[in-house]
């Protein structure tokens, strides 16, 4: 059986993912991330935007939260925050690149169940974005102007709220499903 292209950059990237996560020196992971930016080519600050902007509130909270616990404990080491950081921008980066290269399903074809399991969170997420879409038209379509501050944090409680039952919903759901077809032998 001939891997496919895809099936290869797969591997390539969760062996990259398991070999930054025992890299501890900041200069490496610097390293890795320019090394990819460069190699990324035309797409690279695009994909480097869209990095940060998926990981700036994940990481500007969990640096937060350990610079707090680590001051308060007499032991901050601005060296961790830093490979902490690093690490996690370089994975996330490397996840974007891997994504707009290749498609994943097809990367999975090797594995029929991993494809079904990826085809049914690609499937949960679409949904989940279509409902997020039509909860901003909504509240655009209620106000002539900008809504104010108030109002979208209202709005944005109800909608995670509404979005967060709706997965749990379904992910029960879809865990029926598949414990009904055997999936889950016990």
């Amino acid at each position: 059986m001939r891997l496919q292209q895809g099936t290869v950059w797969l591997a390539a990237y969760l062996a990259a993912l398991v070999v930054i996560g025992f890299v501890h020196s900041p200069l490496v992971l610097g390293l890795a991330l320019g090394s990819a930016l460069l190699a990324a080519r035309a797409a690279r600050w695009q994909l480097f935007k869209r990095t940060l902007f998926a990981l700036a509130l994940f990481n500007a909270t969990v640096s937060a939260g350990y610079a707090l616990v680590a001051t308060l404990q007499g032991n901050f080491d601005a060296g961790v925050l830093l490979v902490l950081n690093l690490r996690v921008v370089l994975m996330t980066f490397l996840g974007f690149w891997f994504v707009q290269r290749n498609n994943l399903l097809q990367a999975l074809a090797f594995a029929p169940g991993l494809r079904f399991v990826a085809t049914l969170a690609a499937g949960q997420a679409s949904t989940l974005q279509r409902a997020a879409l039509d909860a901003g038209m909504a509240l655009k379509s209620r106000h002539l102007g900008r809504p104010d501050l108030a109002t979208r944090s209202r709005q944005a409680a109800a909608q995670a709220a509404y979005l967060l039952d709706r997965g749990l919903q379904a992910a029960a759901e879809q865990a029926l499903a598949l414990r009904s077809r055997g999936v889950y032998e016990e």
